[in-house]
């Protein structure tokens, strides 16, 4: 075959497909899963500090880096397998170990991280898993004993999945020690690259739920301030049609009510919407499961519906309503400043009415002035005029007097004449 040139990210996109596989687990066996988030107000995750973080427990145990770059590892430290996963907003930690400790859900699984290595942490703990797989007893009184015993008949949830490749449980609470706590009981046949899937999947369900639960907690932040904005908002749009409030008054604090909540939106909405993606991911790792009820238990679906579906549902909702109450503002301000457009208009009418008037009343002072001035400009006139022809007088037996009144009418129309001209060629 001739050569081509490979688009430049061909590779690294076909690899990606295959960044992350499920580990492969034998029965019996116990994990520890820790997963750490950055600090919500950080302005940028800096996965250096992940991997830093990393590098610093694989050479407790002496084992090998993984590349520069990489977003995914797994290899051995110790007596253990350690899995760990860089995503968007945390890391996760995975440790799987053969055979079962003889206290169940024993805390000393997590010793496998230092004190002083989990204090370095670029982050906090977001969630942290005890998973333990056994295989499924004969008995099924033991099973129903073991279930009983290590979750909360009030919150337990078990199903059969894959078809009867496993059961799982887990209630979903932080026990003492402060970790989740979940079960696999393995009847014989499920091969361990399945119940490495089943293991991936109900830690994957723990995380993605923890995360998505975020939105709940940001939302209840955000519900007393919206509270108050939504009582100051309906009091402005209350106020708009009164005519004793000032519409730029109004708009002012409007536009304050508006900018506040474009603020909150903006803050917010990275975190509705990553709530949105994780809360599909959990109804996607759980429909894979492809669950069915054991022995008149709920299932994880069911668990889901009734108390993590009404939490993503207040969510939806301050999400919802926030989006509203920003756009009702807005609405309001756009109506408020065509208020304020039009009292301005009619100010501006008022004042040429005003212009208009004064120039009238220039221009019938100019024609009082002209008028004043064709006096002013006649009477000088007339003395000149008349200086000239007293010699004229004189010689034709005429008085003074009467050759200055009889030069008056004419100088008079003269200047009339040509201040007329001249205003008109001004004209």
């Amino acid at each position: 075959m001739a050569q081509i040139e490979d688009y430049p990210s061909r590779y690294a996109l076909a690899n990606e497909l295959h960044a992350r596989p499920f580990p492969t687990l034998g029965v019996p066996c116990e994990a520890a899963v820790l997963a750490i988030k950055w600090p919500e107000g950080a302005v940028e995750r800096d996965r250096e500090q992940d991997r830093t973080h990393l590098l610093a427990l694989l050479d407790r145990h002496g084992a090998p880096h993984p590349a520069p770059g990489a977003t995914h590892y797994f290899g051995e430290i110790g007596r253990h397998r350690l899995k760990w996963e860089n995503h968007t907003e945390f890391v996760t930690y995975s440790v799987f170990g053969d055979g079962l400790s003889d206290r169940p859900f024993d805390p000393a699984a997590f010793d496998i991280f230092p004190d002083d290595w989990l204090q370095q942490a670029p982050g906090a703990r977001i969630t942290s898993i005890l998973l333990r797989v056994e295989p499924t007893p004969d008995d099924p009184a033991v099973l129903d004993r073991k279930i009983s015993e290590w979750f909360l008949a009030d919150a337990v949830a078990c199903s059969e999945v894959l078809d009867g490749a496993a059961i799982i449980a887990a209630d979903f609470r932080i026990d003492p020690a402060g970790h989740m706590r979940m079960a696999v009981f393995v009847p014989p046949g499920t091969g361990a690259r399945r119940v490495g899937r089943i293991v991936q999947r109900l830690c994957e369900i723990e995380i993605y739920k923890t995360m998505s639960m975020l939105g709940l907690a940001r939302a209840r932040s955000l519900s007393p301030r919206m509270g108050e904005l939504d009582i100051q908002l309906n009091a402005l749009v209350g106020a708009m049609t009164a005519p004793s409030r000032s519409a730029d008054e109004a708009l002012h604090d409007l536009l304050q009510i508006s900018a506040e909540l474009e603020n909150l939106l903006v803050r917010s909405s990275f975190r509705f919407s990553a709530t949105g993606a994780y809360e599909a991911l959990v109804n996607q790792r759980i429909a894979v499961l492809r669950e069915t009820r054991f022995r008149a238990r709920q299932t994880f679906a069911e668990f889901m519906m009734r108390r993590f579906d009404p939490a993503m549902r207040t969510v939806k909702s301050t999400e919802r309503r926030l989006t509203a109450m920003a756009e009702r503002a807005m609405r309001a301000a756009e109506l408020l400043r065509t208020r304020v457009d039009v009292e301005r208009s009619a100010q501006n009418q008022r004042v040429l009415e005003s212009m208009d008037r004064r120039a009238d009343l220039q221009l019938r002072l100019q024609h009082t002035v002209e008028g004043l001035s064709v006096v002013a400009i006649s009477y000088y006139a007339v003395s000149l005029m008349a200086y000239l022809a007293y010699p004229v007088a004189e010689a034709l037996g005429i008085s003074r007097g009467l050759m200055t009144a009889g030069l008056v009418p004419v100088v008079v129309a003269g200047v009339w004449v040509m201040l007329r001209r001249i205003r008109h060629r001004l004209g």
